[in-house]
């Protein structure tokens, strides 16, 4: 009779706190602008950071646009997806997702970055800021300009990632954990002068946002190329 019970108490509490979650999801425009249904995203541990990442930037008071999982094309043909940007009258914000845990190393002007879990393995990945410097190219090339000063790069790891060794020398670069995303966002751009005009910012969402909710064609030619690499 116990452990039915605990049976019925655990379905019971585990049903309400994915209540929760959906009604909070269902809050959120993350589905609309990624195309990825509530199932689609607490299941994926990138579309959930992604998800994470985007409900900070839309609690952002002042006025700004969104886009997440947007693919593009590069200038030698090939797509590129970017997590997510953000668009303001302060600039272009183009943020990197990095849903990891354990220690993360890393130099700005190193090929890969090492991450150190507990049980003492580690793994290295490609330079995330070189990533998410393919990712502003293939935007710049999108829009039309060549403006580097309106482009500012954000690497966001989860909370349950420690930097323990991060250098970083350009003045553009963010590397940081999700839980302070909003709040140094909102420091730099009290430091800051409006660089686009509201016509320019909307101009350059209508351009980015055909390429968000890709179709399944684009999606899997640009996994191929991936794989290919």
């Amino acid at each position: 009779m116990f452990a039915v019970a605990f049976v019925v108490f655990f379905l019971l509490t585990f049903g309400l706190l994915m209540l929760v979650f959906y009604l909070k999801f269902s809050a959120s425009d993350y589905q609309e602008a990624s195309g990825n249904p509530f199932l689609k995203t607490i299941l994926d541990k990138g579309n959930y950071g992604e998800y994470l990442t985007f409900v900070a930037l839309e609690k952002l008071k002042f006025p700004h646009k969104l886009l997440t999982n947007i693919y593009i094309e590069k200038e030698d043909g090939k797509t590129t997806e970017v997590d997510l940007v953000m668009l303001s009258e302060w600039g272009v914000y183009v943020i990197e997702s990095k849903n990891y845990s354990g220690w993360i190393f890393g130099n700005e002007k190193n090929r890969n970055w090492t991450q150190s879990l507990p049980n003492r393995r580690k793994y290295r990945f490609y330079n995330p800021i070189r990533q998410n410097q393919g990712h502003i190219r293939a935007i710049k090339h999108a829009l039309g300009t060549k403006i580097d000063d309106i482009f500012t790069s954000y690497i966001i790891f989860s909370k349950r990632c420690q930097l323990k060794k991060i250098t970083v020398t350009s003045p553009h670069v963010k590397v940081l954990n999700r839980q302070h995303l909003a709040r140094v966002i909102k420091r730099d751009i009290k430091r800051s002068e409006k660089i686009l005009s509201q016509k320019e910012v909307d101009q350059f969402y209508r351009i980015l946002k055909e390429g968000a909710n890709a179709d399944d064609a684009v999606k899997s030619a640009h996994i191929a190329a991936l794989r290919a690499r």
